[in-house]
Order: structure tokens, then C-alpha cells, then sequence
């Protein structure tokens, strides 16, 4: 059962975590709360599943990577898993998973190279195909031409700021 203290939390970690060398100190900081206490809640937390899961969100343009391509592949389901996992240990593939194929779309295993330029992607999915003997399959590069919010679950709706008018009376 969640408490109120528990919601302040959810609360102050669903805009992101500061960027500190001790950012549950930081939160604590903020709630009224220890370390210890902000980590072991959070803890609790993860356990009872109400969070799926920490992790960090790369704002990838803003670090001038804007060359970002989704490749997509039809390799046989014999070869899917083999190849899904020889293309994940690649260091420039920052995602790799097997999707169904639908009627209309023939691909099955999808990655994602990040690059400042699409000459770099394109050399490192050259070097790719060739390291994993994906020549002979058919696929498509799908480049981004737009970002789209990033972000982490919201937990709880963020009251809005206090209009200005309000704010000064």
C-alpha cells in the first residue's frame, strides 16, 4: 500500500533524477526524507512492480547525434535469434529486437544506430552486414526525420505552475 511519502516520491522522480554524484541525497533532500530511506522505498517500490524499472534516457540530438536510422531485416525464424544476438553485441547498435512480421510488413529483427552523420551510420551498417553475414537479406533503413518526447512514466499528474497573475496576487 502506497503512502503519502511514497507518492511524494513518485512524484519527484518522474520529471528524471538529478543530475548529481548523489541524486537519492539530492531527493531525500527535497522530500525531507534520508538517502537510505529515498533508496529502500524506491527499492519497495520496484519489488511490488508500481515501477517497472529505472534507467536513463539519452537525449541523443541534444549530444549531436542526429543521424538515427532504424534498420529492419526478414531473416528467417531459424536465424532470427542468432543473428538478433550477434547484431546486439555490436558496440554501435544500441538496440536490437525480433517483431512479428505482418501481412504488409515483411521485417522481423529491427536495430537502431545512432551517428552524427549519415555517412558514419551507413559505414557502420556496412560493417555490420559484413561482420554478421547480413548481405543476403532484405531490409530497409529508416532514418529519423523527427525526435519524438522522450521521457519516463508518469506516475502522477505535476500540478500546473501558478499562473502569473496568481502568483503576484
Amino acid at each position: 500500500m502506497l503512502d503519502a511519502r511514497d507518492f511524494q516520491l513518485l512524484t519527484e522522480i518522474q520529471s528524471g533524477l538529478p543530475i548529481s554524484p548523489r541524486p537519492y541525497h539530492d531527493i531525500g533532500l527535497a522530500l525531507g526524507m534520508s538517502e537510505a530511506e529515498v533508496i529502500e522505498r524506491l527499492a519497495v517500490l520496484r519489488q511490488t512492480g508500481l515501477i517497472k524499472r529505472l534507467g536513463v534516457i539519452v537525449k541523443h540530438r541534444q549530444l549531436g547525434y542526429r543521424a538515427n536510422a532504424m534498420i529492419v531485416w526478414n531473416i528467417p525464424d531459424a536465424q532470427v535469434k542468432t543473428l538478433g544476438d550477434r547484431i546486439s553485441r555490436s558496440s554501435f547498435v544500441t538496440l536490437c529486437y525480433q517483431r512479428p512480421r505482418t501481412s504488409e510488413w515483411p521485417y522481423n529483427l529491427y536495430c537502431m544506430i545512432h551517428g552524427k552523420d549519415r555517412g558514419t551510420v551507413l559505414a557502420q551498417l556496412d560493417q555490420l552486414s559484413a561482420e554478421c553475414g547480413l548481405q543476403a537479406f532484405d531490409r530497409e533503413i529508416l532514418f529519423s526525420r523527427r525526435c519524438f518526447k522522450q521521457r519516463g512514466a508518469l506516475y502522477r499528474p505535476v500540478a500546473p505552475a501558478p499562473s502569473a497573475e496568481f502568483a503576484h496576487g
